[in-house]
């Protein structure tokens, strides 16, 4: 007789899927390298901003800056999605209303630079669907919520620093989604800088170093809007990465 397929609620891996600090389901999963424990991304980084040790383990995660030890799970993210119903739209629909109700990080102020047209301009019908489906793959993000950000090279500060390599950009405002992480920032400042790859960056906001898989509209909400700077542009610094031992 074939066995029949046992079926699972969702409660039965609700301790694999929830968030430590907050209790309710993981959202953009972020695991601490160090100990390979996961939480909310915004949990875990607002805990980091008044310990450095794991709130699950205890162990220390950094000296001195913790959010360097932070991962995205991207893939835990999906399972989660497909777990619970309804959960990313939800998501998704914060998002939209919350961008909806700051929309000068959408208008951007009168001179920031324009983004450039889609790919095959405007004008003509010829290529039909193809050439528009072609477009929508090259889109490149520009549908998402656009922030302006303003790249300074932070020079020297007391180091010993070859300003030939690692200098001011001749463009240091550019417009760019706001999903856009530091990772990506990185890569662009060593190839508008057509830095070796041997030479890494840090990117600071506030003075603080910023890690890889932070976005900049979670730069903005926790680092620039936050602290009293409602400047804008948002500005970030760069400079050689400082290998702290």
């Amino acid at each position: 007789m074939a066995a029949t397929a046992r079926r699972h609620r969702v409660r039965d891996f609700n301790h694999f899927i929830t968030c430590y600090l907050c209790r309710g389901y993981l959202i953009k999963p972020t695991t601490v390298t160090e100990c390979l424990h996961t939480f909310c991304k915004s949990c875990i980084v607002q805990h980091f901003e008044e310990c450095n040790d794991c709130p699950e383990c205890g162990i220390q995660v950094h000296e001195t800056n913790p959010l360097e030890m932070l991962r995205l799970d991207n893939t835990l993210e999906e399972i989660i999605f497909k777990l619970v119903p309804g959960l990313r739209e939800k998501e998704e629909q914060q998002e939209l209303d919350f961008w909806n109700k700051h929309r000068p990080l959408e208008e951007g102020p009168a001179d920031s630079p324009k983004l450039p047209e889609p790919l095959g301009g405007a004008g003509g019908a010829e290529g039909g669907a193809e050439e528009e489906e072609h477009q929508q793959e090259q889109d490149f993000h520009r549908s998402d919520p656009q922030i302006a950000i303003c790249l300074d090279c932070l020079h020297n500060a007391g180091q010993n620093w070859d300003d030939s390599s690692v200098t001011d950009l001749m463009k240091r405002f550019i417009r760019c989604s706001s999903r856009v992480t530091v990772g990506t920032i990185k890569k662009f400042l060593s190839l508008k800088l057509q830095l070796p790859s041997s030479k890494e960056l840090d990117v600071l906001c506030n003075g603080e170093i910023m890690g890889r898989d932070h976005t900049l509209e979670f730069i903005y909400m926790t680092r620039w809007r936050l602290k009293g700077d409602n400047t804008y542009p948002m500005v970030l610094e760069y400079r050689p990465r400082i290998d702290f031992g």
